[in-house]
């Protein structure tokens, strides 16, 4: 006689194994047998009356003991998190159009260089997962962009763009007590996401739009400020971000270019302008200011008329508003006549980002309202860039540098 073979009882087995009373191999989410016979398993339906296996998945215990993100309000996630509230039902489908928005087509639109778009639709997006403020930034931007390229639902994007810039600003605030090695790149993307959603939001007729005024709406007003920022943030955190992932957004090193010989126009506007310095208003202090933001203009003129093609053009751009000094910010908030000339200079740049969406019609803009501010006697010093501007000229033509730019 053939003995039958031995084997250990299953006490916690499924529902079906112990009705056919065969020993079920309790896999889940489905044992074998069930699998085998096509069969639904009660593993799979959660069925009481099927045992609770003695020791839970890790994961579980794990997600027990985790507390959600919002009552948490964490913004650095070192670790994959599931709530207690956690439904695999439920999708956040607004927020992940957003960012599929991003990563298809926002990311394309913060830079000219190749090597940028890869960073801004791959890695940035990869830290925004560890913090919460910098993904917070990147659905804010993607709201912007679609409120542009959908107007019929303009009004609701833009809403929905305000409040994830308010929840980013709000954790990025709290979190910048901190700044370490392990969210700094973090801090550097959504300093520079927070330029961008200044300049993208909707603009204010009648306000000045550049001075950290009071007056203006938060996000409109302070871009000048806002850069500066942007600047002090990366100072900060130079040497973490020079040798972190994301390098490739810091702007290259620039040869020399005050001894560039610029197209004749620009070249004599800024002659006239260094003279206007020396017979300008406000003391000594107020001279000097005025004589360095000229300097700096020259500077940020040149390096756009002999940018390199692996140089981003937007951070060329942007070189002016960090290297003025305060003193120059300071005028500029008092409405100072030869510190809004100087602005109106510096338009001439901003227009050769007209292309940009979240650019469109800035230069315009600032121009416009510097009009307005200044009299018939200080408006003849802004008929050049005004006339550049109205014209669509691009007066700083990019080209390679050679040798008969260069006085000898």
């Amino acid at each position: 006689m053939v003995s039958r073979r031995s084997h250990q009882k299953s006490r916690t087995g499924c529902a079906q194994c112990k009705k056919r009373r065969i020993k079920c191999d309790e896999l889940r989410p489905a044992c074998s047998n069930c699998v085998k016979h096509s069969i639904t398993c009660d593993f799979q339906t959660g069925s009481p009356s099927s045992a609770s296996p003695a020791h839970p998945p890790k994961l579980l215990k794990q997600a027990s003991s985790i507390k959600s993100p919002d009552s948490a309000r964490s913004s650095v996630r070192s670790k994959p998190v599931l709530s207690n509230g956690f439904d695999p039902g439920q999708l956040h489908m607004g927020d992940l159009e957003l960012l599929h928005q991003f990563v298809t087509s926002t990311c394309y639109t913060t830079s000219n260089r190749t090597e940028s778009h890869n960073l801004w639709r791959i890695t940035v997006p990869q830290e925004g997962f560890h913090h919460d403020f910098l993904m917070r930034g990147i659905l804010a931007i993607a709201a912007l962009h679609l409120s542009r390229l959908r107007p019929d639902g303009a009004a609701d994007y833009q809403n929905i763009a305000h409040s994830h810039q308010d929840k980013a600003l709000s954790m990025f605030q709290t979190a910048m007590t901190n700044m370490n090695e392990r969210n700094c790149h973090a801090f550097f993307a959504l300093s520079s996401l927070i330029v961008v959603y200044a300049f993208a939001s909707p603009r204010k007729s009648g306000t000045l739009a550049f001075t950290d005024d009071s007056q203006d709406s938060p996000g409109e007003a302070s871009w000048l400020p806002l850069i500066r920022g942007v600047n002090s943030i990366l100072q900060q955190v130079w040497p973490w971000v020079e040798s972190g992932p994301l390098r490739g957004l810091l702007q290259p090193g620039v040869i020399n270019t005050m001894d560039i010989r610029l197209p004749k126009p620009a070249s004599h506007q800024l002659k006239e302008l260094a003279g206007l310095c020396e017979t300008a208003a406000g003391g000594d202090e107020a001279v000097s200011a005025y004589q360095d933001a000229v300097k700096a203009l020259q500077k940020c003129y040149a390096k756009i008329f002999t940018r390199a093609s692996v140089e981003c053009e937007i951070g060329t751009a942007f070189t002016w508003p960090v290297e003025v000094p305060d003193k120059f910010i300071q005028l500029l908030n008092a409405r100072a006549p030869e510190a809004l000339v100087i602005l109106a200079h510096y338009c001439v740049v901003l227009h050769h980002l007209d292309d940009y969406w979240w650019m469109k019609g800035w230069a315009a803009h600032v121009m416009g309202n510097i009009y307005n501010e200044l009299n018939e006697s200080w408006r003849e010093w802004i008929q050049w860039p005004s006339d550049t501007i109205s014209r669509n000229e691009r007066c700083l033509v990019w080209r390679p540098l050679s040798p008969d730019m260069i006085p000898t």
